[in-house]
Order: structure tokens, then C-alpha cells, then sequence
């Protein structure tokens, strides 16, 4: 009687943990990159000089973005200023410049012409939120534009 017992508890045993893998691997999330926009390709696309300037006049820093589109995406697609709080953008502008700056240096593993120059962003200095929104902006155009994942969630508008 006790061989039984244990034979069938076996396959018992077997299929409760096979039950929860396939049920685990089934309710794992995907990582998808949200659809683009018919208004997103027509700046993805679009070939003329494109500069933007960066600054907070409290702050007395800034940044020049050379990128074609990016102003338009800016003024058609991004969320516009307010809807995100500056706590927010720095802490998203933190782990995207760290990011970038790594994949800055290892110009080997990353193609060099989308990762030219470091950037110097000090999470200490309060940079204004004109600049952090601008700047995560960017970052999120960019990965986007390039299919690009500087971090661990899905640039999404």
C-alpha cells in the first residue's frame, strides 16, 4: 500500500509544479514598446536641422539639442509641461543619463553615432524643470526614434 500512496503522489506532485510553471510563464508581463503615431513618424522622418536650447534662467544651466523632429515631437506629441512633477523627470533623467553615459564609453558594444558625447548631469543640482522636462523628453524621443531601451520600463508618452 505505501508504494502506491508514494507513486501517486509523485505524479501529483509533478503535475501541480508543471500546472504553476506553464500558469507562472502565462501571467509574466511582455514587453511591448507602444505603437507610434502617425504624428511620431512624421517627425522621426523629418530631415531638417532641428535645434533646440534648453535652459532654466533660475538655474543658469542648458542644453542644445541638434535633432531633426525632435522640436516638433516636442510641441505635438509630448505631454505638455505640468503633467509630470520635476521629482519625477529627474529621477527618469537620472538613470537615462547614467545609461547613456555607459553606453558613451563602451562605443564598442553600442553604435557610436547615436552615443557621441557624455552628458553631464549632477542629480545634486537642482536644474529647473524646463530643463529636466526638455531633457527627458529627449530621451524619451530618442528611444523611441532609435528603438532604444536606456531603462527598465518602455519609453511611453
Amino acid at each position: 500500500m505505501k508504494r502506491k500512496s508514494k507513486s501517486i503522489i509523485f505524479p501529483v506532485g509533478l503535475l501541480l509544479v508543471s500546472g504553476l510553471l506553464v500558469f507562472g510563464l502565462s501571467c509574466s508581463s511582455t514587453k511591448m514598446t507602444p505603437g507610434i503615431s502617425a504624428q511620431e513618424k512624421t517627425a522621426f522622418t523629418a530631415s531638417q536641422p532641428d535645434t533646440v536650447e534648453i535652459s532654466d534662467p533660475e538655474s543658469n544651466y542648458e542644453i542644445i539639442i541638434i535633432e531633426p523632429g525632435f522640436n516638433v515631437w516636442l510641441q505635438s506629441v509630448a505631454r505638455p509641461p505640468g503633467y509630470y512633477s520635476q521629482t519625477f523627470l529627474e529621477n527618469r533623467n537620472r538613470l537615462y543619463v547614467i545609461e547613456w553615459n555607459n553606453r558613451v564609453i563602451n562605443n564598442l558594444q553600442y553604435n557610436p553615432n547615436l552615443y557621441e558625447i557624455q552628458i553631464n548631469y549632477d542629480p545634486l543640482i537642482d536644474y529647473g524643470y524646463e530643463v529636466n522636462y526638455k531633457l527627458y523628453n529627449y530621451f524619451v524621443y530618442f528611444q523611441r526614434k532609435y528603438n532604444q531601451r536606456l531603462g527598465p520600463f518602455a519609453p511611453r508618452i
